[in-house]
């Protein structure tokens, strides 16, 4: 969709922006006041949307770059995909795919700010999150690659004026080109409703387990130990969730629970254990039943079904943490050659 207009009205947000490091270990947040505001104009291709909206601490984690509505319900958000991201490496000559699952949460959190009045001070809750890509379209090129999210927003539910659930679908472009998919749906939590939720978990905060090891990275699909979440058990069809709150990217922040994140790449790992290193995520549609937390052990199992007539192979990945299904994924692969 072509933008037809410029965003340049100003938004109040009741916080102080300041630098954030993008040191390997960098946790620090920035200040917040109740009294100062920050005035957010369309980023350009050398600058991002402030990192308090969109729940990032270090600003070389933030993918979106601006933001337009084009109607009541739809709207343009801009981003990049980066070349020497830490976490999210080419892989066969190709981006990512699951930077287009991180570029859309990070849309959905934003447009939620920015546009259905949600506070910063709100959680967010994703319940589910579906990713299609096209390999073809994900060929990395020699610089950073500016991509166009067209955004929709449906069954919009708002309590006091602010949105307190939105289900949202998406449609990538670069160059015009579709090349990803997504959809998922939010609830946003005000402070005293995620209290109500997680109860003793704010009020004493969990110790994650001690760290198991990782599984070889390249079995997974990972070239550094410290990007791999899966540790193996004695039975090849169950992995033990490997959770490193340390992690510069995929625990950008403080958080009382297992990220979604964390889920969605321990699903397509999970899925290059059980097809093999030259296996490319085609698509991947995920359900977040419950929290995960910190301080038990997640269980993942994963079973392998039929290849297609197609070459597409699928894989179901399910999450356990004791009698509880916690999490779901359903994984399609497609080999395709290096480039």
């Amino acid at each position: 969709m072509t933008v037809t207009t410029l965003r340049t009205e100003e938004i109040a947000l009741r916080t102080t922006i300041a630098p954030a490091r993008c040191a390997e270990t960098g946790r620090d947040a920035a200040p917040r006041s109740a009294t100062s505001t920050l005035s957010v104009t369309p980023a350009t291709a050398s600058n991002t949307v402030p990192r308090e909206l969109v729940h990032r601490t270090q600003v070389c984690e933030v993918l979106l770059t601006a933001w337009n509505r084009t109607d009541e319900s739809r709207f343009t958000v801009t981003g990049r995909w980066m070349l020497d991201h830490r976490m999210f490496t080419s892989i066969q000559g190709r981006h990512d795919p699951l930077i287009a699952a991180e570029t859309f949460r990070q849309a959905a959190i934003l447009l939620a700010h920015a546009e259905f009045g949600v506070p910063l001070d709100h959680a967010f809750l994703m319940w589910d999150l579906a990713v299609e890509v096209s390999p073809e379209g994900l060929r990395v090129g020699e610089d950073t690659a500016a991509v166009e999210i067209e955004m929709s927003c449906h069954d919009v539910v708002r309590r006091r004026g602010v949105a307190s659930s939105i289900r949202y679908t998406a449609v990538f472009r670069r160059d015009g080109r579709i090349v990803a998919t997504a959809s998922g749906t939010c609830t946003c939590a005000s402070p005293a409703v995620y209290r109500r939720l997680r109860g003793e978990r704010l009020e004493a905060p969990a110790r994650p387990l001690p760290l198991v090891a990782p599984t070889a990275p390249q079995n997974v699909g990972r070239t550094s130990p410290r990007d791999v979440v899966l540790s193996p058990t004695d039975d090849p069809h169950h992995w033990l969730l490997r959770v490193d709150t340390r992690h510069p990217v995929l625990f950008d922040h403080e958080v009382d629970h297992v990220p979604g994140m964390v889920l969605l790449e321990a699903a397509r790992q999970a899925m290059v254990a059980a097809l093999g290193p030259d296996a490319f995520l085609r698509s991947m549609n995920s359900e977040f039943k419950r929290y995960v937390e910190l301080d038990a052990p997640c269980v993942l199992e994963v079973r392998s079904g039929d290849a297609a007539a197609d070459g597409r192979q699928a894989v179901r990945v399910t999450g356990r943490q004791g009698e509880d299904v916690v999490f779901t994924a359903d994984v399609t692969a497609v080999r395709v050659p290096s480039v």
